[in-house]
């Protein structure tokens, strides 16, 4: 009997460790005026969330319920945080700043920067102003190589940032490849040796090719079997496939396999009518981000009955690419 107890207390102890680790069914994010836009998760289920009204990047540790304050406002100067995405193989925490909507009247337009900062400790590593006038600055990629690519919500642009530069250069859509301004490039991801972008307002899909240069091909729209419904965030699910949140209708999940320029739409989970901003994803699990951002608006407005839901990424059981 004594020679099983080793044995039988080890399996306890890797059941205790795997439960500990098991993803939560949501990851509140403690605040009244919170307003995340964006979140991203590394390896060991660590996931990291950037808000608009707190202007504050929170993480929650793996298997947690509760993100805490991270990385605290004005940090090297940062202002509200839209896009974070979590690199490891530079150990970097890229970040999306700015501002949401115009100025105020009489006071010029803060200028949209790409932030980076140490993974592990969260300390800050450089910032890299968006090059072009009245540009922004909403959500992030990165490619094999180690650059960095960022989407000029307001100029309709790819920035990039190349491994080792000291500032971003215009990448694509220089030419009005992804639509007029107005249409709100928003999500972003890299496949493989091409960039995806969508364009929120008019729920476009597009390709862009990384040539052996680093140069950008030519953009060409991807033609979906079904429609996607305002896009937002989207990250990249396995090699072939996209995790796009969708804020139009009821707001909903969706899987797309792409396969060239064309790509089929799977409805994974509907019903998130917050707002759907952003996906990340744990093991089979993503977590679908909700900013309630129109009660923003209103609150900034001075609208009295304008009160926002707790603030939470909701687990979808995604299964493995």
């Amino acid at each position: 009997m004594k020679m099983w107890l080793p044995s039988l207390c080890l399996m306890l102890t890797l059941g205790a460790a795997a439960h500990a680790a098991s993803p939560p069914a949501e990851i509140l994010i403690p605040g009244e005026r919170v307003f995340p836009e964006s979140l991203t998760s590394t390896a060991d289920g660590t996931v990291i969330i950037g808000s608009l009204g707190e202007r504050t990047i929170f993480r929650a540790q793996p298997g947690a319920a509760t993100a805490e304050v991270w990385i605290r406002p004005d940090t090297d100067g940062m202002k509200m945080i839209f896009g974070v995405l979590a690199d490891a193989k530079s150990n970097t925490l890229y970040a999306c700043s700015g501002n949401f909507g115009p100025p105020p009247a009489g006071q010029a337009p803060t200028t949209a920067v790409l932030y980076t900062f140490d993974l592990k400790t969260g300390a800050p590593k450089g910032h890299y102003p968006i090059p072009t006038p009245g540009g922004s600055c909403n959500d992030i990629a990165v490619g094999a190589d180690g650059a960095a690519y960022a989407t000029d919500t307001s100029n309709m642009h790819v920035v990039r940032l190349e491994k080792g530069a000291k500032e971003l250069d215009v990448w694509a859509g220089a030419g009005g490849e992804f639509g007029p301004k107005g249409g709100i490039l928003d999500g972003i991801t890299v496949l493989g040796d091409r960039v995806i972008v969508n364009v929120h307002l008019t729920s476009k899909l597009f390709s862009v090719p990384i040539g052996k240069n680093g140069a950008a091909g030519t953009v060409t729209e991807i033609t979906l079997d079904n429609p996607i419904m305002r896009p937002d965030g989207m990250r990249r699910f396995g090699k072939s496939s996209l995790l796009v949140a969708e804020a139009g209708g009821n707001g909903r999940l969706s899987r797309v396999d792409l396969t060239g320029d064309s790509g089929k739409l799977t409805s994974l989970k509907e019903g998130f009518p917050d707002g759907p901003v952003a996906v990340t994803v744990v093991g089979s699990t993503a977590y679908l981000l909700e900013g309630q951002l129109p009660v923003m608006v209103r609150m900034g407005r001075g609208d009295p009955n304008a009160k926002a839901a707790p603030f939470h990424a909701t687990a979808v059981p995604v299964g493995k690419p």
